[in-house]
């Protein structure tokens, strides 16, 4: 069998998943689903449980405290989508037999570090070594966080008519890991001053500042669901979110913030920015009437937010505005991205 790279989609999750996750209990409030980055468990009367599992980075292109970077900030990320920051983390590390001891020290210390500036404490895990782990993925962690009964956000809760919000920019994480894993051929190719600016970008894939700050100063009654941007872009999680909350999406493409940068970099490997892995940008789906003041609250702190469409009826489907028509826009089932980055290494480039 041909499997193409990357998560799987909503068919395939229909497939082999639905249904068939053990033992029914009343007390898991939301169950896997396609789409939704949490699941709540109701603990008692007054509290609930979020939880999210993703996987570890270890990308020797990148370099030790980048890939902890990462390992921290993805699940992150998924638990910031319920508008509350992560209380505790377990971390599975499948380790390859190369990796030496010095090495895991420091790749441990960032994690520990970055643990830590979010507030989350390690709870336990797992760690042992694998032979012919030559993977990018190093094992995988789950977060936890506590919130009053009812508090938490997810994805399901998005609303017709809501209007569709984006945080920063497009392609945030492909463009940054990109020019960082080739950076003579992205100085040679695009410059050494877009090049430095798409490096500068790595740090800008958290979206836990972005869930914090939107749902603040009054603006969660406006907000019904967040949901990162991972794997098939800016894009593949508005489809997300409107797949899990039983709506159809309507996007108007020239509105979808990409910098020359972004751009620059995406042509360079052939990608289209919305499609491609894009951590560190926040779908949020907001009610018309708070729009202005969430968007104007997180750009007072510098995170940019643009108004790129609506949540439509679900027999609408999924289209896009483009130059004034109509097109039809379909989930991209393997994210570009991983093939870009693995021809790019098959060419040599450096």
């Amino acid at each position: 069998m041909n499997r193409q790279i990357g998560k799987i989609d909503d068919d395939f999750f229909a497939r082999i998943f639905q249904d068939q996750f053990g033992e029914q209990n009343r007390e898991v409030c939301v169950m896997p689903q396609f789409g939704v980055d949490v699941s709540i468990i109701n603990l008692s009367e007054q509290w609930d449980l979020a939880v999210a599992s993703d996987p570890l980075s270890l990308i020797s292109q990148l370099g030790l405290q980048e890939s902890a970077w990462l390992s921290v900030q993805l699940t992150a990320n998924d638990i910031a989508t319920t508008g509350f920051a992560p209380q505790f983390g377990q971390f599975v590390l499948n380790l390859p037999l190369y990796l030496s001891h010095d090495d895991l020290t420091t790749y441990w210390k960032y994690i520990h570090l970055y643990c830590k500036d979010i507030g989350l404490t390690i709870t336990g895990g797992h760690t042992g070594f694998t032979e012919g782990q030559n993977s990018t993925i190093a094992g995988s962690s789950t977060f936890f966080t506590k919130a009053l009964k009812g508090d938490f956000l997810t994805t399901k809760n998005a609303k017709k008519g809501d209007k569709i919000l984006v945080t920063k920019n497009c392609a945030l994480s492909t463009t940054a890991i990109l020019a960082m894993s080739f950076p003579e051929t992205v100085k040679n190719k695009i410059g050494i001053e877009k090049h430095e600016k798409a490096c500068q970008s790595f740090y800008q894939t958290s979206v836990l500042k972005d869930a914090l700050i939107a749902v603040d100063n009054g603006n969660k009654k406006y907000i019904n669901a967040m949901h990162d941007v991972t794997e098939g872009g800016v894009l593949g999680a508005i489809y997300e979110l409107a797949k899990a909350s039983g709506n159809g999406a309507m996007i108007e493409d020239d509105k979808l913030p990409v910098t020359s940068v972004q751009k620059a970099v995406c042509e360079l490997f052939s990608l289209n920015p919305s499609e491609c892995i894009g951590a560190g940008a926040m779908i949020i789906s907001c009610k018309e009437e708070g729009v202005d003041k969430v968007i104007s609250d997180l750009k007072k702190e510098g995170i940019p937010c643009t108004e790129v469409g609506e949540l439509t009826d679900k027999s609408s489907g999924f289209y896009l505005i483009k130059k004034q028509k109509k097109v039809s826009w379909n989930y991209q089932t393997n994210d570009p991205y991983w093939v870009a980055f693995y021809n790019a290494i098959k060419a040599g480039w450096k």
